[in-house]
């Protein structure tokens, strides 16, 4: 009976948190990947930076099974100082913005996030599922019949193989599958060689060679604060989805801190900074991810694709891992929010979109949260209208 009870508890929950995180690291590697690119970063250094930070999260973090890596939005932020300075200051400026988290997390700048109205977290998650949404949607005129065919076939399978397939995530099938039909069709589908296939990786400990004085500091201390802020924020408001969908509670100072070592510790080693990832984090948890071993497995498998399995890693089609991540985009939307029903308020109606408009249409998660906020106290204290 004890060993029928080790069975079907821990080992279950083992195999569970395993599959969750290789499914999770599949899924990250076209959009890192992607938004590497448009950094100016070599995508895969961008894979080798998310599998430090989410070994480092894995245990330092406050949120178990929380996935965090090289962001988009942090991505984003990155673009300017490796443009004009080159990606040493962008490293100096990890490092730095690694620092400030860390302060932040031991000042409690967290509780902060307890006081954003429920309808600019619910803007934000929204806002995060479109431009989830439009990603994928973006990249379906540039793949072929075949693909097309692929992505729609891997839709209907997320919603289908559940029926049948219990204790395997259907991701991890349909990739599974997708990658055989990629190799046996070769040239038929756009794989993740198309992104990543010239990136280069040259891992070392240490900081660049930059001189440590005040002009270095004007320089990086724009992004720097970018990266710590928008970072802290994505990180934070994607707690609480994650904490509703696992029913658990998590610890957010030490997610504040956890980000901080994070980033310093990828910094060191000559990566990217990076934050939670709100799409592979709902995927990991609907993939049966609930613990730290999901997120470290995916750290780990990530490690060993950049310096074992480049190859296999390369071929993976895109069009499969697209399919996935529009029924994730789905699934991470907040209908309720969008509900018409006789409880819904038109101030929180109005605040909750002009959250999603502002991150949708600047792709700045700290400028949509920012007049989220920003209309909630107009609405308070100018209408004297109360915003949920």
């Amino acid at each position: 009976m004890y060993i029928s009870y080790i069975r079907n508890n821990y080992l279950t929950n083992f195999s569970k948190n395993i599959l969750a995180g290789l499914v999770t690291a599949i899924a990250l590697l076209p959009e890192v990947s992607g938004f590497a690119l448009i950094a100016g970063v070599p995508p895969l250094y961008a894979i080798f930076s998310s599998a430090i930070t989410l070994v480092v999260l894995s245990i330092f973090g406050g949120r178990p099974a929380m996935v965090s890596a090289a962001a988009g939005s942090i991505a984003l932020l990155l673009t300017d100082i490796i443009a004009k300075h080159g990606m040493a200051y962008m490293i100096l400026a990890t490092l730095l913005a690694g620092i400030i988290q860390l302060i932040f997390g031991l000042i409690n700048v967290h509780k902060l996030i307890e006081y954003l109205p429920k309808s600019v977290m619910q803007g934000f998650v929204n806002a995060l599922a479109i431009m989830i949404l439009i990603a994928q949607l973006q990249q379906i005129p540039h793949q072929s019949l075949a693909s097309i065919i692929m992505i729609v076939i891997s839709i209907m399978s997320m919603y289908i193989l559940p029926r049948w397939f219990i204790k395997i995530p259907p991701a991890l099938i349909i990739m599974t599958i997708s990658i055989v039909i990629a190799i046996l069709f070769k040239g038929f589908f756009e794989n993740i060689g198309t992104l990543a296939n010239n990136s280069t990786i040259n891992p070392h400990l240490g900081l660049p060679g930059i001189p440590l004085k005040l002009h270095t500091l004007f320089i990086i201390l724009p992004t720097s604060l970018g990266i710590a802020v928008v970072g802290l924020i994505e990180s934070l408001l994607t707690i609480p989805l994650i904490d509703d969908m696992t029913k658990t509670n998590s610890n957010s100072r030490q997610e504040s801190i956890g980000q901080g070592i994070g980033n310093v510790i990828t910094s060191l080693l000559g990566g990217q900074g990076g934050c939670a990832m709100i799409g592979q984090s709902v995927m990991n948890v609907q993939s049966g991810g609930r613990t730290r071993l999901s997120t470290l497995s995916s750290g780990i498998v990530l490690f060993v694709f950049v310096f074992v399995l480049k190859n296999l890693m390369l071929a993976i089609p895109t069009a499969s891992l697209i399919g996935i991540m529009i029924t994730v985009s789905i699934a991470t939307f907040d209908w309720h929010s969008i509900a018409l029903n006789k409880n819904i308020k038109i101030a929180d109606l109005t605040v909750m979109i002009l959250t999603v408009l502002v991150v949708v249409m600047t792709h700045n998660l700290a400028i949509g949260v920012f007049s989220g906020i920003i209309l909630s106290i107009i609405y308070r204290y100018i209408f004297h209208i109360k915003v949920a």
